[in-house]
């Protein structure tokens, strides 16, 4: 069973545009990266997986392993109903390698701009170059359609290198995350 699509553009001009089918990214193809629409049996993967990206902040609190996991279970379960709400006509995506999960990518095509709404690997998968392989093919697809690439990132997040390093401005300081855009070179005038 497929799970429910995940938030939107808050102008109201800018809605979804046709749903693509799934991505064929060369570069994370390369990295041996394949992608599969999330269903309900991956709950337990995307909770472990949300957990993962936590475990750094919640490690200095003195809760116990009890507490800890429910307050966890309570923010996933909290950010994905906000996707699901906001996010109506998002691409829901398990990433894969030689079939097995190891991480997520929520995207949203809309006329303007493409929203990485979640990009996130299991630490195991962290720093060999496959969320870069991925965040290149993205800006790729969109820059082949004149469109623009944004995601909001924790200002902590040690990935946030990563996306300057990509091109990414941060376009608006919303406290805790800072809103980041990627726009897509000039085309070459003749």
């Amino acid at each position: 069973m497929t799970v429910a699509r995940l938030s939107g553009p808050s102008d109201t001009e800018d809605r979804a545009v046709s749903r693509p089918g799934l991505p064929h990214y060369s570069l994370a193809a390369a990295a041996g990266l394949t992608f599969r629409p999330v269903t309900t049996e991956d709950m337990g993967f995307l909770f472990r997986l949300y957990a993962s990206t936590r475990a750094d902040e919640l490690a200095p609190l003195p809760w116990s392993s009890e507490q800890k996991s429910a307050f966890l279970a309570m923010q996933f379960e909290a950010q994905h109903s906000h996707y699901l709400k906001h996010y109506p006509d998002a691409l829901w995506l398990v990433i894969e390698r030689d079939g097995a999960p190891l991480g997520r990518l929520y995207l949203e095509h809309w006329t303007s701009q493409h929203r990485i709404i979640d990009i996130a690997l299991m630490p195991a998968a962290r720093g060999q170059g496959l969320g870069s392989a991925l965040l290149r093919d993205i800006l790729d697809e969109a820059g082949r359609r004149a469109r623009a690439v944004s995601i909001h990132v924790e200002k902590e997040n040690p990935a946030m290198r990563l996306y300057k390093r990509l091109g990414f401005e941060t376009v608006e300081d919303k406290g805790v995350y800072d809103l980041l855009q990627w726009h897509p070179p000039a085309a070459a005038t003749p």
